[in-house]
């Protein structure tokens, strides 16, 4: 530890500034100092300023640094090594190591330089081992050697110097040699030589070798050591070593000797002869460079050049030489030789060229700014010569016209190295000169002289007063979105009238909040580019400045306007603003009726954002519309066929690739009451027997329907409307279910027919009818008498009621058919005596005068004479076919049934007459019932109330339907069937032959008589359409059809009140007798 204190207090010491003459500075260090280890200050230890001055390290380095503000000298992360310095490798012992440095001193205020040379002192330190050229040592000892006898043992080397480098041998001999061999140091020409000493009688035919170990020591603090193997051979004897003629050999060598030039010979003698004579020279403890520029004869001993010599690189060649005769047990000599290197003026001065101070050179050009003093130093001149005396004395110039001159730098120069300023002798001008080639001209004193030159490019710098100017100061350009990162959007490019650095533009971006990190600029190119992927649905338009800033101090800047409008790519599909459609449409639609409307969007702009839509599995049945989206139908809805339509809709926009999305769309069609209730039981011909004895309130039938329809317009309502007088019958509204509500008596006995209405709840609401007959009695013996009531009920009118006796229904259609005769006769003779005064008058007239060519005037309703009608009736009966006489037990029931029609066409005595005329009409005539038939069925027609049978008169020719089921839409006068009821009990009529003629039956009525006669255009008259064989129940009738009708043509038949049949002719085909009468 003492040591180290010890040690720590020398090196405080020698860090002590030691002053030479003049400004040299000297500085001691040891070797391998850690990084940043303060070596010594200049302002703090020789005074100089440490305020406004810029210090800066202009040769030293890798080794050192220098702080610009105080001058302080610092080591760096290049660890100083006495042992690789350049300049400490051919030192002899005890010669110092310095390590050269420079420092120039700028004055800021005036910016002139000041160039301060100094030297350090590398002290050494114990950082190298000592070792032996080989670990394995072997020395060859002939036997019988006498006691005592020294052998020399090969030197080990240490890098280090001074008490660091090899102080003891120490020798470990093993327990078989401890008492054989011994050693020994020996001081010669400074070096410790360690010696082997024979301690014993050697015997080779006991041991012929011996290994022993020898152990080198530096004298370092702390030592360092390393060791050997000494392996010993046991030879025969040798007597006498060579011997050198002299021990030291010195010559000069002139450098760029030719290979092959001898440079001396060394000779050694032996007194031996034969082998133990002849000796083999060879180098000792020679350097590598020894070695590689010179070569030993091993033979002769003549040292000649083997390599390029150069005494710039080594000046004192310094090695020893070994002479070893051949004996058995061969001995050697050494002798040191010393060759001093002759310099020759073989190197031309060299020209070092570098920047002083704040002036910085780069490739050979420095840049100083118009506006310097003059003086100012632009670079720092080193002139040196690497040979030696006369050779090396150097005289430099700068050549040719520029405002530039040398100023010697420094006093402490050589001749051989000397330092110059070049600094500025005019003010420079930019404008007049912006650059100078300086030439520098080094000769030295060499005979003949060599000579080397220079150059320095110096380039003024202009002030920057210059801004830089864009070429466009607004620019726009349009680029596509979906873009890859980092693609280029476009370049700006700006100048500067300046020039250097001045001139050198950087580019930077001056962007809003919301454009920052989207977009960069190449600081030098101006190259724009997008950093990110533009999507145009989220921003279509950016804006940011551009700025140019110079390079120079103060910098000055200059902006342009960038706009950057994203263009739309076919990015985005069709979007339908809802995933699904569900319309709802009523039924009965009329075609190309809209049905529901659909929104879709494209986030994308202009022929990308234009949508064709289309109908996906299209069979027709829908179409869209691309201008608003409405979907129209093709067909009317009908929901009862189909109540859910389900289709697809394609979104195609115009881009390039197409885009497409689809959605799916329902149409529910909404239920609309056109379907009237349907009766399914019971059938309108089927009839349920009730037993008088039945109890009120039990339910005798129910009545079943049904509505396609859905919805409210299917909910039924069921009442009775006709044919329950006596109101025995009760019918639930919701059930339809048909109770006996009263007790049955006598009257009641018979057939009752219910007229039941299903009417549904839709808006307008819809009805079916159904008859239910009910047959009260208690037997049901005859039951084909009922089915013919049943069939008479289908074919009687709705407005009348068949309920209870039949007995007391016969009474009052006699009452009726008694009224009836009573009105006819009354009619009848109001006729006659109405035809008899016409007559009169016509008989008048003629017999007061003839008109030539005027027929006379026929009364086609005047009713004829007895002789006369019996010829009519002749003559019909002539015109007719023959028919099979009647059974005399049909005659009472046939005329109960005309007189029953009789009744049915008139009820009343008020009612006013009718003539029913059966048509007979030849071939070829026209055919007014099919006429009629062909046509649209009129509406039904409501008599007014002032014509007082206007509900009963034209009830005979109303017909029941066969089926089940009657259809209105309110009016209780409209029915309809087209088909024979299953169970009516009437016949076909006989197909006629080809004589007989279909008949037609006209029914005529006059509210007014007399005004009838006097007024033919007022008659009222109606067409059934009905053949005389034909039912109201066989065809389908609307109603009668009231209208005028054409004059009636041949074969018409009249027909009278009292049912009589007449044929009228034309009055062209009456005789002039006839129509005299």
């Amino acid at each position: 530890m003492q040591q180290l204190v010890s040690c720590l207090g020398l090196w405080l010491f020698l860090q002590l500034p030691c002053l030479g003459s003049g400004t040299r500075v000297v500085y001691k260090v040891q070797e391998e100092q850690p990084p940043n280890t303060l070596i010594g200050s200049l302002a703090a230890d020789y005074g100089f300023p440490d305020v406004g001055h810029l210090y800066k390290l202009e040769v030293g380095a890798p080794y050192l640094r220098v702080d610009g503000k105080t001058g302080d000298i610092y080591t760096t992360e290049t660890s100083i090594d006495r042992e690789s310095l350049r300049e400490c490798q051919q030192l002899f012992p005890g010669d110092p190591c310095f390590l050269e440095f420079e420092v120039s001193i700028t004055d800021l205020l005036n910016n002139s330089p000041r160039l301060l040379e100094g030297q350090i002192e590398v002290l050494d330190i114990n950082d190298n081992t000592p070792n032996f050229a080989s670990p394995v040592i072997t020395l060859a000892i002939p036997e019988n050697t006498n006691i005592g006898a020294l052998f020399p043992i090969p030197l080990a080397m240490d890098r280090d110097a001074g008490a660091n480098g090899v102080a003891s041998y120490e020798l470990m001999p093993g327990s078989d040699a401890q008492k054989l061999f011994g050693l020994q140091v020996a001081e010669d020409q400074d070096e410790k030589q360690p010696q082997l000493i024979v301690m014993g009688n050697l015997d080779r035919e006991q041991s012929e070798s011996y290994d022993l170990t020898i152990k080198v020591q530096d004298g370092g603090s702390p030592p360092r050591a390393s060791s050997a193997l000494l392996r010993i051979t046991i030879l025969d004897m040798n007597d006498n070593a060579p011997k050198f003629e002299k021990p030291t050999y010195e010559a000069e060598l002139s450098e760029n000797s030719p290979i092959g030039h001898s440079v001396l010979q060394v000779k050694a003698n032996d007194s031996d002869q034969g082998a133990n004579a002849e000796i083999d020279y060879s180098f000792h403890q020679a350097s590598d460079m020894v070695r590689r520029l010179l070569r030993l004869d091993r033979a002769t001993g003549l040292i000649t050049v083997q390599g390029p010599v150069d005494r710039e690189d080594v000046n004192v060649l310094r090695f020893s030489v070994m002479a070893k005769d051949k004996g058995a047990n061969p001995k050697t000599a050494r002798a040191q030789v010393v060759i001093t290197i002759k310099d020759t003026n073989d190197n031309a001065p060299s020209i070092e060229i570098r920047g002083i101070g704040l002036v910085t050179h780069q490739d050979g050009m420095a840049n100083i700014s118009e506006d310097v003093p003059v003086e100012t130093p632009v670079a720092l001149v080193q002139v040196s010569d690497r040979d030696e005396g006369e050779n090396a004395v150097v005289t430099c110039v700068v050549a040719g016209d520029v405002p530039f001159q040398l100023r010697q730098a420094s006093d402490t120069g050589s001749d051989s190295k000397k330092k110059y300023f070049l600094q500025t002798t005019t003010p420079l001008d930019y404008e007049a000169v912006k650059e100078y080639v300086i030439e520098i001209v080094a000769v030295d004193s060499g005979n003949p002289p060599l000579s080397s030159t220079n150059s320095l490019k110096v380039q003024v710098v202009d002030v920057n007063d210059n801004d830089p100017v864009f070429s466009q100061s607004t620019a726009e350009v349009a680029f596509p979105e979906n873009n890859s990162p980092d693609d280029l959007v476009m370049e700006v490019s700006a100048t500067d009238a300046d020039s250097g650095s001045n001139a050198k533009l950087v580019y930077s971006l001056v962007a809003e909040p919301s454009s920052k990190g989207i977009f960069s600029i190449d600081p030098e190119s101006g190259e724009i580019r997008v950093k990110t992927v533009l999507d145009r649905e989220q921003r279509e338009r950016y804006e940011f400045l551009v700025v140019a800033a110079d390079k120079g101090s103060p910098s000055r800047k200059g902006t342009a306007s960038v706009a950057i409008n994203v263009m739309d790519r076919n990015d985005n599909d069709p979007k339908f603003m809802l995933s699904g459609y569900n319309f709802s449409v009523m039924e009965n639609m009329p075609p190309l009726s809209p049905v529901g409307m659909v929104t879709v969007i494209d986030a994308d702009k202009g022929e990308n954002a234009f949508i064709q839509l289309s109908v996906e599995q299209d069979n027709g049945d829908f179409i869209i519309q691309n201008g608003t989206g409405t979907i129209l139908s093709s067909i009317s809805f009908d929901r009862e066929r189909q109540s859910t339509y389900t289709f697809r809709l394609k979104a195609v926009d115009g881009g390039d690739p197409p885009r497409s999305a689809y959605v799916g769309v329902t149409i529910n069609v909404l239920d609309e009451n056109d379907n009237a209730p349907v009766i399914i039981s019971p059938s309108n011909a089927s009839y349920k027997h009730i037993l008088p004895h039945t109890s009120p309130g039990q339910q005798v039938m129910s009545v079943g329907a049904e509505d396609i329809d859905s919805g409210i317009n299917a909910e039924l309502q069921y009442s009775i409307t006709g044919g329950n007088p006596y109101e025995l019958f009760k019918i639930s509204p919701q059930s339809g279910n048909i109770t006996l509500e009263k007790e049955i008596l006598r009257k009641h006995h018979g057939l009752h027919r219910l007229v039941v209405r299903v009417n549904d709840k839709g808006k307008p609401s819809r009805h079916g009818t159904a008859l239910v007959h009910f047959y009260v009695n208690e037997t049901l013996t005859n039951r084909t008498v009922l089915e013919i009531l049943v069939g008479h009920s289908l074919d009687t009118p709705l407005e009348i009621d068949i309920a209870g006796d039949p007995e007391y229904e016969r009474r009052k259609q006699r009452s009726n058919i008694l009224f009836g005769v009573i009105a006819g006769i009354v009619a009848v003779t109001l006729v006659i005596v109405l035809v008899v005064l016409v007559r009169y008058c016509r008989q008048k007239e003629a017999k007061s005068g003839y008109q030539a060519g005027k027929k006379e005037t026929k009364d086609l309703y005047a009713p004829k004479q007895g002789n006369k009608g019996n010829k009519a009736k002749s003559k019909v009966k002539k015109s007719k076919s023959p028919k099979p006489p009647k059974p005399a037990e049909d005659e009472e029931e046939t005329g109960l049934q005309k007189s029953l029609k009789f009744n049915l066409m008139s009820d009343s005595v008020s009612d006013s007459p009718r003539i029913h005329l059966p048509l007979n009409y030849p071939p070829g005539s026209p055919d007014l019932g099919r006429h009629y038939r062909s046509n649209s069925p009129l509406p039904s027609i409501q008599l007014q109330p002032q014509s007082p049978s206007a509900s009963k008169k034209h009830q005979v020719v109303q017909d029941l339907p066969a089926t089940n089921t009657f259809v209105g839409t309110g009016d209780s006068n409209s029915t309809g069937s087209e088909q024979y009821s299953d169970y009516s009990y009437r016949t076909n009529p006989q197909k006629y032959t080809n004589k007989q003629l279909p008949h037609r039956r006209v029914t005529f009525s006059a509210a007014n008589q007399a005004q009838d006669l006097q007024d033919p255009s007022q008659h009222s008259y109606y067409d059934s359409g009905l053949e005389e064989s034909e039912t109201p129940s066989s065809k389908s009738s609307s109603g009668p059809r009231i209208g005028p009708l054409a004059l009636p043509e041949d074969h018409y038949e009249r027909t009278t009140p009292d049912g009589s049949i007449g044929e009228m002719e034309h009055p062209e085909n009456v005789s002039p007798q006839r129509s005299r009468l």
